[in-house]
């Protein structure tokens, strides 16, 4: 009798939504998910610390997290500085789980899109975090959002943004060229089956900049190891509402 060939098994690929609330419903298949607070995020709250500008880090201070997941930076600013937190995330499990690990404090979550409006007033937030979410926008809905995040930021309040930076990283070129969605440095995830946008530098400067006063990047290293690709590289933006406007 023949031998069958060996055929590998395919992971089943899930769309938007159902592969998140499965990420979290299984713990975390495809991503590391942490219960502790973002280390580029603590960085920028020790940073903005230094400048003298606690505005955003007080008891009175109000936050907006764009994808907030299992609620672990609205966590870390509640305990650590009193902040009132408000957290999106299209996840439902995610926010199951944010409720859960939030208890007793400050914070409220919803499952939704960031797309579109934010149902929050002008000048209400004093910081707001778009960490690793926005990408999944298409270009017109990222226009959206940033104006809408300065809307609703007041004079001199803060946005971190932290994304994946598409200068140098292999993994992006490859990403580009073996799914490439119909907008210009964007792709479709291979897993997610979603666009997923990755910025140059030059790009995201000048797309936040129309809004905002950028006083800060950390761009991670190239990670590679003999010539391969190892993590993907990442950039974070510390920017600042005009405060005179």
């Amino acid at each position: 009798m023949a031998k069958r060939p060996f055929i590998r098994k395919q992971k089943r690929k899930q769309h938007g939504v159902t592969f998140w609330d499965s990420e979290y419903a299984s713990g975390g298949e495809h991503l590391a998910l942490s219960e502790d607070e973002s280390e580029d995020f603590a960085k920028f709250t020790r940073w903005l610390s230094r400048q003298k500008n606690e505005l955003a880090l007080n008891k009175h201070a109000k936050a907006l997290d764009l994808g907030s997941g299992n609620g672990r930076n609205l966590i870390f600013l509640a305990r650590e500085f009193g902040v009132t937190g408000v957290g999106y995330d299209l996840s439902t499990a995610a926010v199951a789980e944010a409720k859960r690990l939030s208890s007793g404090l400050p914070i409220t979550y919803e499952a939704r899109s960031i797309a579109g409006t934010i149902d929050l007033p002008d000048a209400s937030q004093d910081l707001v975090l778009d960490m690793m979410t926005s990408h999944f926008l298409v270009a017109s809905e990222r226009e959206v959002l940033r104006n809408e995040i300065h809307r609703v930021l007041r004079p001199g309040g803060w946005l971190f943004m932290k994304t994946f930076l598409r200068d140098d990283d292999l993994h992006t070129i490859r990403l580009l060229k073996e799914f490439p969605a119909n907008e210009p440095g964007s792709y479709i995830h291979p897993v997610i089956g979603v666009p997923e946008h990755a910025y140059g530098e030059n790009e995201l400067l000048e797309f936040l900049s129309e809004k905002f006063i950028v006083k800060k990047i950390y761009r991670s290293h190239k990670h590679r190891a003999h010539g391969k690709a190892r993590k993907r590289r990442t950039v974070s933006i510390y920017a600042q509402k005009d405060p005179y406007k």
